[in-house]
């Protein structure tokens, strides 16, 4: 059985989505699965640097950390259209052949719509798409009625969603299951938070996701970049990290989303 591919894919940059993709390979190495990633935004490279981080850590203290098979792709532009469908072939063809020896296939894209981002999105079995809680960033989803607070029509993204299930249907692939986390929740419910919630659970019915609950707003995710660490890091004594109470938390608010889903096989 080929193994998951899992996109984290928002046409909007800020969201979390590296972060994010870090934390689930890094939870899938835990468990003692076989796990590849992929960068798609080779530009960028936030989490090629997160994943050479985890190396660079690695070595410097002589400790074994976990670490995935990695690509990193630059998306080329300015092409000429065979051109372009010849990275399409080649894009394909090197998700295919990770998902045959990985239980895993992570991608991470960026926040912009190109052709490889596209593709990524026909190939994906679970898609999850990290979504800052404000009414700004759920515009990628949804038209927002400033009267009602209701939803009018999807949005640009959930249009790029759709055309990426009709041409996944067309390879005859199983429909993906689609997931938007709510990303830098604050730690005190407002108003706000329960006008998301409630657009999102209207959008979902609507277009086919499940909204998610995901990770607070925390500073600590800016320091473990820097050390190509994660919250499954923290209690190891060979990280010298010590356990807080907001650490606690935040592992909690991971397991959730890990147990939002299941891998092939699972």
């Amino acid at each position: 059985m080929a193994g998951t591919v899992v996109v984290i894919g928002n046409e909007k940059g800020g969201t979390g989505k590296s972060t994010l993709a870090m934390h689930l390979i890094a939870s899938f190495l835990k468990e003692g699965k076989k796990v590849s990633s992929v960068d798609l935004d080779g530009r960028q490279g936030t989490l090629t640097h997160y994943i050479q981080n985890r190396a660079a850590y690695s070595e410097r203290h002589g400790i074994a950390l976990d670490l995935p098979q990695h690509l990193s792709v630059t998306v080329r532009e300015n092409l000429s259209d065979a051109e372009r469908a010849e990275d399409e072939k080649t894009f394909a063809e090197q998700i295919e052949t990770l998902a045959e020896d990985a239980d895993a296939v992570v991608i991470d894209t960026p926040g912009a719509d190109n052709y490889l981002f596209r593709l990524a999105h026909v190939y994906a079995d679970i898609l999850i798409t990290p979504l800052n809680d404000s009414l700004i960033d759920l515009d990628v989803l949804a038209k927002i009625d400033p009267e009602t607070l209701t939803v009018k029509t999807p949005g640009h993204y959930a249009q790029t969603v759709w055309q990426a299930r009709q041409k996944r249907a067309a390879l005859k692939k199983k429909a993906a299951s689609w997931f938007i986390l709510r990303n830098r929740l604050m730690h005190v419910s407002t108003k706000n938070e329960r006008i998301i919630w409630r657009l999102l659970e209207s959008l979902g019915k609507r277009i086919n996701f499940t909204p998610l609950p995901g990770l607070g707003e925390r500073i600590i995710f800016r320091e473990l970049f820097l050390k190509g660490l994660t919250l499954l890091d923290v209690d190891d004594r060979r990280t010298e990290i010590e356990m807080s109470v907001s650490h606690v938390a935040a592992r909690q608010e991971l397991r959730t989303i890990r147990r939002s889903f299941r891998l092939n096989g699972e």
